[in-house]
């Protein structure tokens, strides 16, 4: 549930909204990287003082994906650079960090350059970055001090009912927990194919492909990240020229394959994209495409993984 007292902190004052709550004043939608993002940090930062937090758990996670929504153009980080190494090792639902670190992700949010995630500690305290440099801040206290340092920033904190971010407003697609029953299946489709893919988001926009073995099955499941998202899939397929024959015409596919040194590697690829796929695949053992589109994706198993006492805390 969400904390009993959420505020909305915008730039944009109240009397320059219109009937239906729109704003029609001159500020823009975008940060200034100088002294007005800086108030939404120290008003983030009065609030959490406020609620006696320090620290924060990073929920659901993303980076950018294949098309860049961002009003900001991507710094080739999703604004992660200098808060996480490059394999984003930290950077997971659930992870815990300092308030420094969680403020410096929501600068990056509110710079648009492509990560997103929920900051929250429980029903206690949370804080949303939204579109159009709209912040949630909720808090079971009342926190009548940050509401006042926040104004006294310039900067205009409103009560609302909830955030338009909170996590129970939306339902989670993935409900099952990839348990020692989800593993004991997987071991059962290797038996009859000796292989498969294994596609592991480990934040959303982002996954890392494993081709599973009955000899490897648990060296790979030792590596995974924590609560990521495991979609199994058929094994890919030793004709390359046939699995690219297949790609659309028109519309996105991921293509997937193994390399010479057998490493696993995959891109998004749209029909613009095709003769330098090609040149990418030239020499690889294997490969397949799979589909983009939710209501096409059919795998052969679907889970996330549980937090180390059982309970599936993931909400993907």
């Amino acid at each position: 549930m969400s904390p009993a007292f959420v505020h909305r902190i915008t730039k944009y004052d109240p009397a320059d909204r219109d009937e239906h709550g729109h704003y029609t004043g001159a500020e823009e939608a975008v940060s200034d990287h100088g002294p007005v993002e800086a108030a939404y940090l120290a008003a983030i930062a009065a609030f959490a003082e406020a609620s006696g937090i320090d620290r924060l758990e990073i929920r659901e996670p993303a980076v950018t994906g294949f098309v860049h929504f961002g009003v900001e153009p991507s710094d080739g980080r999703h604004g992660l650079g200098g808060i996480f190494p490059p394999d984003l090792v930290g950077y997971h639902d659930g992870a815990e960090v300092s308030l420094p670190v969680a403020l410096e992700l929501v600068r990056g949010m509110l710079r648009d350059h492509g990560a997103w995630c929920r900051l929250e500690v429980g029903d206690v305290f949370t804080v949303h970055v939204g579109w159009d440099q709209y912040v949630y801040v909720g808090s079971d206290r009342l926190c009548v001090d940050a509401v006042a340092r926040t104004r006294e920033l310039g900067l205009f904190p409103e009560l609302m009912a909830t955030s338009p971010y909170a996590a129970e407003l939306e339902k989670p697609d993935v409900m099952e927990a990839a348990d020692e029953e989800f593993w004991a299946r997987v071991r059962t489709v290797l038996v009859s194919r000796n292989a498969v893919l294994l596609e592991e988001g480990y934040v959303r926009n982002a996954a890392r492909f494993h081709r599973l073995t009955p000899e490897n099955l648990d060296a790979v499941r030792t590596g995974l990240s924590p609560r990521a998202l495991l979609t199994v899939w058929p094994d890919l397929h030793p004709d390359v020229g046939a699995v690219l024959a297949t790609l659309p015409e028109e519309g996105s596919a991921e293509v997937v394959w193994e390399a010479q040194d057998g490493t696993i590697r995959h891109a998004i690829v749209d029909d613009t994209d095709y003769q330098e796929l090609a040149t990418l695949v030239t020499g690889a053992l294997a490969a397949c495409a799979l589909p983009m589109y939710h209501d096409e994706r059919h795998p052969l198993l679907c889970a996330a993984l549980p937090d180390n006492d059982g309970v599936l805390r993931a909400r993907w």
